[in-house]
């Protein structure tokens, strides 16, 4: 009985941990999305957590755009961007210091390390 007890009570603590640190994700967040081609994008996100949601802003050329479908599991998270009727998916992992972000727009893939902005 107490090994059931230890064992519950070590996974709730994992699982709030986890969900304190995904916490640590909301604020601005910038990063460069380097293609193939050899060109370079300036990365731009305002992350905000609402519950077990990732919402808030994508600055693009077009101004900034919301978030849409913004999921949050443990320490990684996915949501789409959508830019002149194209949605940009989004999936990533929360390291703390920084953010790796793989982004595909239909068979185009990058990926980039986003860093906290001072």
């Amino acid at each position: 009985m107490k090994k059931k007890i230890v064992t519950t009570a070590l996974l709730l603590f994992c699982f709030f941990a986890g969900f304190a640190t995904i916490e640590n994700l909301n604020g601005r967040w910038t990063g460069v999305l380097k293609t193939d081609q050899g060109d370079e994008y300036p990365l731009v996100y305002n992350f905000k957590i609402d519950g077990g949601q990732l919402t808030g802003t994508a600055k693009t050329p077009k101004g900034d755009m919301p978030i849409n479908d913004g999921e949050i599991t443990g320490n990684t998270f996915s949501f789409n961007v959508i830019v002149n009727k194209m949605e940009i998916d989004h999936t990533g992992k929360f390291y703390g210091d920084s953010v790796g972000v793989d982004i595909s727009l239909g068979d185009a893939r990058s990926h980039a390390t986003l860093k906290r902005a001072q």
